[in-house]
């Protein structure tokens, strides 16, 4: 019983970590090829 909890409650965390993970990677601004290729060119 108490191998079950504990690994129900790391699939909650791993769960929630992911979540929060995932929110942000959302934030995260990433340039496009051809804005890096404009910088480079001048």
């Amino acid at each position: 019983m108490l191998g079950f909890v504990v690994v129900a409650l790391i699939g909650v965390a791993l769960y929630m970590l992911i979540k929060s993970m995932n929110k942000q990677m959302s934030k995260i601004q990433v340039p496009h090829e051809r804005d890096v290729d404009d910088k480079k060119a001048e």
